[in-house]
């Protein structure tokens, strides 16, 4: 299906029964995102609300709540996008086997951009405050654009070939913003955008940007899609599309003609104002920092236009999805950018930054054993290095022997450590990177973007057989302490509660003094411990697990160990703690809203619209 509008789309989804819609007037603060998590969790179809308090306009959400549903949406053009991106990776395929890829150069010419005259008809001039004003977390600092495709073009390489398109979160109200006049734009230095903003600055410019949002599905993935080196986020959009992106200039702005609303400013040099906060993708609230402001020249939208709309928050959530759907399009690009890798996997349950499992090859030993990490160590460098993984802070990687390599996968996860755990030689084969760059919205490090990294490296024969319990000893050393409640998580991995953090330097002498306790227990088996504020949460299930030790631990500050030492300053340890409590300086969690929970009952309750989907809790 070619879908030329984000309407199309709404009604093929709802002819194949995957779209349902909601008459009763909805609150889009607090109320729409509360429905969104609720049909997400379900499993449900995507809404469509048509009754936005406070806007003429109506609203979508859970679009790609499934994978299902997104191959739906794109059947018709993934198989050949597939291939157009393949060939960017391998050029040579073509000249291998021509009359296979005669229909993918057909699908490429629908790529190219397509210039057009003036504003489109059925544009109408508005303000930002007659968009749907949708907040999805009650301590957010006003109401957010989730799915925006934000336009900017290079001032050296001006056009849309040369152009970023990308998810940059927009703020539309609250802080100091002035209303209908300026909006927040919340992304980082190194980010397309930012590249555009450094050069016009360097020119004394302000740069122009545009915000798409809606249009075809496949311009918003098109704005957080990890693209080969020279393709345009734009083709891309055409290709996945089935249909060229089309777009003009009205007053030196480049304005989508296909989206359903378009905002038109400039951002000037060091003009930052406060931003945030926003319940986030990690589970927490990022903080409130200063980020540019775009001066709104004007806003445009659609006289029929629809808002798509997407929440975050602990994951999984609709991103996961579009991660699904990116690691099927994708598919062994990150294999031919990466010499030597054989598969590496963002733990979506982690926040997806960080937190990675790879699995690599050792080439450099053909004609002996190989004992020991050697190639591991130059892909995890090559890993870290590359993209948006560059924002992880763990990173376990291994290499597979002749027997492994075709049942271990990055992907199973439980499998995956248990491989790594029972060969790690921890003394030997834990590799940090302090005082470096984390993601802007991980609070765990020393200040923004502050942090630290560490690899964990293993290859060769298992070493040690891991426990299946916690051990008889550590119950008995923990009767007389403030630690509690050791629980198993799986195989060589075991959970302590510990006290509450108030103060970081008690935190970090209560860790050293369990370290030294644990000395004295039988952990041979036990590679891998966590403290945590809960531990029955965390040992509840795989989920809780990679979220609360991932999401909440700076390897350089929370990685302690049992009998560790340094030599050469190289740090080891014969048991890994990671301390993985709460401290002061994390923001805090996403938590739900108790009365907005009660009052969208009745949207599920019978006569609701949303009835059918028998998701209403007793």
């Amino acid at each position: 299906m070619i879908y030329a509008s984000l309407e199309e789309c709404v009604l093929d989804l709802e002819k194949h029964g995957q779209l349902i819609r909601v008459q009763e007037e909805v609150d889009p603060h607090l109320e729409m995102a509360a429905i969104q998590l609720k049909v997400y969790a379900a499993g449900g179809p995507a809404i469509l609300f048509e009754n936005v308090k406070g806007s003429k306009y109506r609203a979508v959400c859970n679009l790609f709540g499934t994978l299902e549903r997104s191959k739906f949406i794109f059947r018709d053009t993934i198989e050949k996008t597939q291939e157009v991106i393949a060939l960017r990776n391998d050029p040579m395929q073509a000249l291998r086997k021509p009359h296979r890829y005669v229909g993918t150069a057909v699908a490429a010419t629908r790529a190219l951009p397509v210039k057009k005259q003036g504003l489109p008809a059925e544009f109408e001039e508005i303000t930002i405050s007659d968009m749907p004003a949708i907040k999805s977390w009650k301590d957010d600092g006003g109401a957010f654009i989730t799915l925006p495709q934000v336009y900017s073009e290079d001032v050296d390489k001006p056009g849309p070939m040369n152009a970023n398109l990308g998810m940059y979160r927009v703020q539309l109200d609250g802080n100091d913003y002035i209303q209908n006049k300026e909006v927040g734009m919340h992304y980082q230095i190194h980010r397309g955008i930012g590249i555009h903003q450094t050069k016009a600055n360097k020119l004394g410019e302000p740069l122009k940007v545009s915000v798409f949002v809606g249009g075809p599905p496949s311009h918003t993935l098109s704005a957080v899609m990890p693209l080969p080196e020279g393709m345009s986020e734009l083709t891309f959009a055409g290709l996945l599309a089935g249909r060229n992106f089309r777009y003009s200039y009205v007053d030196g702005y480049c304005i989508s003609h296909d989206a359903d609303f378009v905002i038109t400013g400039e951002l000037h040099p060091d003009d930052l104002k406060p931003e945030g906060p926003f319940g986030d993708h990690l589970g927490y609230y990022s903080l409130v920092h200063p980020f540019p402001v775009m001066r709104v020249h004007k806003v445009y939208a659609k006289k029929n236009a629809i808002y798509p709309f997407t929440v975050v928050g602990r994951p999984p959530q609709e991103d996961t999805s579009f991660g699904q759907l990116i690691h099927e399009l994708t598919g062994s690009a990150v294999r031919q950018d990466i010499p030597g890798v054989k598969e590496v996997h963002a733990i979506d349950a982690a926040g997806v930054h960080p937190l990675l499992l790879a699995i690599g090859s050792e080439r450099y030993t053909p004609f002996q054993t190989v004992d020991r990490p050697a190639e591991l160590l130059t892909i995890a460098h090559r890993i870290l290095g590359t993209g948006q993984l560059s924002l992880a802070k763990y990173l376990f990687i291994v290499a597979t022997g002749a027997a492994e390599q075709q049942s271990l996968s990055a992907y199973h996860i439980e499998q995956f450590f248990t491989y790594l755990l029972a060969r790690i030689d921890l003394r030997r084969d834990i590799h940090f990177h302090t005082n470096t760059t984390i993601d802007t919205l991980d609070y765990t490090g020393e200040g923004m973007n502050q942090g630290s990294k560490v690899v964990f490296a293993a290859v060769g024969e298992p070493i040690r057989t891991l426990c299946e319990a916690v051990p008889g000893s550590v119950e008995k050393l923990l009767a007389q302490t403030s630690f509690s409640k050791p629980r198993f998580v799986m195989p060589g991995v075991i959970s302590i509660e510990g006290p509450v953090v108030t103060d970081a330097l008690a935190g970090e002498q209560q860790m050293e003094q369990l370290s030294d306790l644990l000395a004295q227990a039988n952990l041979a088996d036990c590679p891998l411990i966590v403290v945590a504020d809960n531990s029955p949460f965390i040992s509840a299930d795989l989920s809780n697990f990679l979220w609360a030790t991932f999401t909440r631990s700076n390897p350089s500050h929370d990685i302690y160990g049992v009998n560790s030492s340094t030599k050469y300053k190289h740090w080891g340890c014969d048991t890994v703690i990671i301390d993985a409590r709460r401290k002061p300086h994390h923001a805090p969690p996403l938590l739900a809203d108790d009365q907005v929970e009660q009052n969208i009952q009745r949207f599920f309750a019978k006569g609701g619209s949303l009835a059918s989907l028998s998701i209403i809790e007793e």
